[in-house]
């Protein structure tokens, strides 16, 4: 079943606010920056369409301002948000123009996809930018919406932009090895899963778990994500981003990380899901 994920040609790959921070001091790590972007312009010289849905924006602006916890409030995380955009995408555009790629800022809120001309617009702009072999970097528009801080550290984000444009494979680089039966954190017999052929109530079940503490997503914002994903018609990685190279295991078919297999839904509107 891995197997099919050598083949796929566009690919949309997210990375959470946790997998871009060093732990200890919530300051970016640079050194992983660097060789995801390396991945990426590899992976564009080898002919793939890639997207990066990159989370961080207000992790960057809080340790702009010396905040040293999480801001509670959101206006004050939307403040953060609009800071801290800015520099990551200044530090994105320098990365990749030093492997002569040119990288474009896409901000989104749950609007652009409910309305009919904004989807369409949307759609025709990610389009337009990978013919022209371009890699966007997405981020939720914090700083005018409060759907992702509240709802999800960009994992459903990444799988609406998936079905949007019609990739055929989303990675999710987390802070976490896969799906597994039960919370690994706290339970020593919770087993890994390597393969989800469909997402059963079963499987949504074991993504009630806690969240990270510098991200908003869980394992039940992933899951979402898995459904939404599969849904339209894409296979899903759940993989870990402690070192991203993990991506090019993935794409050569081993044993990375968890897959969910597409199972493409005939009925399938993006509207459904914006909805929930």
């Amino acid at each position: 079943m891995r197997e099919q994920l050598k083949y796929k040609k566009r690919v949309v790959i997210k990375i959470g606010s946790s997998s871009l921070t060093h732990e200890i001091t919530g300051n970016l790590n640079l050194q992983k920056l660097e060789k995801l972007v390396r991945t990426i312009c590899d992976l564009r010289n080898q002919g793939m369409e890639v997207v990066l849905v990159s989370s961080g924006a207000i992790a960057v602006g809080r340790k702009s301002l010396g905040l040293i916890e999480r801001p509670k409030s959101i206006p004050m995380r939307q403040a953060c948000a609009a800071i801290g955009q800015a520099n990551l995408m200044m530090i994105y555009q320098k990365l990749f123009s030093e492997y002569h790629q040119i990288a474009a800022q896409v901000l989104m809120t749950k609007n652009t996809m409910i309305d009919a001309l904004s989807r369409h617009n949307a759609r025709s702009t990610f389009e337009e930018l990978l013919k022209l072999g371009v890699v966007p970097v997405v981020n939720e528009n914090d700083t005018v919406s409060t759907y992702e801080i509240e709802f999800g550290d960009n994992d459903k984000l990444s799988a609406i932009v998936a079905a949007l444009i019609g990739a055929d494979l989303l990675i999710l680089l987390s802070d976490i090895d896969g799906l597994f039966t039960d919370d690994p954190n706290k339970n020593p017999e919770a087993k890994f899963i390597d393969i989800v052929p469909a997402i059963t109530k079963e499987f949504v079940s074991m993504g009630k778990d806690a969240v990270s503490g510098v991200g908003t997503g869980g394992m039940a914002s992933k899951i979402e994500a898995a459904r939404i994903a599969t849904d339209s018609g894409a296979d899903m990685v759940i993989a870990n981003a402690e070192d991203t190279s993990i991506i090019y295991r993935i794409l050569s078919g081993e044993k990375a990380g968890t897959l969910f297999l597409a199972h493409k839904n005939a009925d399938f509107d993006l509207l459904d899901y914006l909805s929930d």
